[in-house]
């Protein structure tokens, strides 16, 4: 059985009402009956309402009491109105307590409830990438702007069709709500289309329909589509999304760019042209990192972005995952804390030879 240990913050609140009545205790009694420091004693329990659930608060408003009482004992109070005052003080600031503790316990299981809903529609909508598919291993890593946000505008998916393996990393104008809801439909037509269209440009042009239909206004949606077969090859469909990072065996990274940029997807009605596919050789022992703008445009505290290029050495380990995690850290390390827009990576390794066998781990 594993037990876990309250927070050192937490320890300390917990403990606050018990100090707080301990101090008015030992100051009055070293100043005597004329300061009157009696009805200070109802801070206990207000301090456990705020940290505690409702049975501490009581507790604690139970030993305020005593407290009152031998105080005001110990000080001759109750010969005047002034000890039961304080008696009655703090009895209602117990019951005050009480009440907001409640109150809290309640909001914090509606919270409970939210984020647990949050986390289903997270796995329903960014489910997790297939370890291996096709001649890739893939990992993926997503932070997030908001501290405690479990999903935002920023979607990845890979997806082992019997045309090769399809891949998306997007990102959606907006946050919110609405950004989820338009990262649902992208992915949704995109899972749908990669098993029925035969080439890459179709799969695009199926998903810019989807995402046509469905948005208002000039929102949009820039992405990246990446196909890999057995050719040492992968193709690249770029929606007005930063290009990928290619790493080859020797450590150089590569930016790899369209001949032509397009508009993203959703705005095909200004009539502009669509992408064109362009090839980029992806040999065994090679990565390529698809990433939101929220990497390589996160800055430090002196505005300098994100040096990606020069971070490949960070994905040297073995463990694809384990080396994304690390490229991670050293993004939230650069930025001093969570990103200011959400940040997305997929990592993919071609680890599989023209004749089926492995790549050496890492190569």
């Amino acid at each position: 059985m594993t037990h876990t240990t309250s927070p050192p913050g937490q320890r300390v609140l917990a403990w606050t009402p018990i100090a707080v009545m301990a101090v008015i205790a030992v100051v009055d009694v070293m100043a005597g009956p004329m300061i009157g420091l009696l009805p200070l004693v109802s801070l206990g329990p207000a301090f456990a309402g705020l940290v505690g659930g409702w049975r501490r608060t009581a507790v604690i408003g139970v030993l305020a009491l005593l407290l009152c009482v031998g105080l005001g004992l110990y000080n001759g109070l109750f010969v005047k109105p002034r000890g039961y005052t304080a008696m009655a003080s703090v009895a209602g600031v117990t019951g005050v307590g009480i009440a907001a503790a409640v109150a809290r316990s309640r909001r914090e299981a509606e919270l409970a409830g939210v984020r647990s809903i949050a986390e289903v529609a997270q796995r329903v909508l960014l489910r997790p990438v297939p370890l291996t598919a096709g001649p890739v291993q893939a990992a993926v890593s997503y932070t997030s702007a908001v501290a405690e946000a479990r999903i935002g505008g920023d979607l990845y998916e890979v997806v082992a069709s019997p045309h090769g393996v399809r891949v998306i990393v997007g990102d959606v104008q907006g946050k919110g709500l609405d950004a989820v809801e338009t990262a649902a439909v992208v992915l949704g037509a995109f899972r749908e289309a990669a098993h029925d269209e035969p080439d890459l440009l179709g799969l695009g042009r199926r998903v810019e329909r989807s995402v046509s239909r469905e948005l208002e206004g000039e929102r949009f949606v820039t992405a990246i589509l990446a196909e890999i077969r057995d050719d040492q090859e992968v193709v690249l469909l770029n929606y007005g999304h930063p290009p990928p990072m290619l790493v080859r065996r020797d450590g150089t990274a590569d930016f790899p760019e369209p001949p032509s940029y397009a508009l993203p997807l959703g705005l095909s009605a200004h009539g502009a042209d669509g992408p064109e596919p362009f090839r980029v050789p992806f040999a065994p022992g090679e990565q390529l990192l698809l990433h939101t703008d929220g990497v390589t445009e996160a800055r430090d505290r002196d505005g300098r972005f994100y040096p990606l290029g020069e971070r490949t050495h960070l994905l040297k380990e073995p463990d694809a995952h384990r080396a994304l995690e690390a490229l991670r850290e050293d993004l939230v390390q650069h930025t001093g804390g969570p990103p200011g827009d959400d940040a997305a990576m997929l990592l993919l390794r071609y680890h599989r030879h023209h004749d089926g066998t492995d790549a050496p781990p890492g190569a």
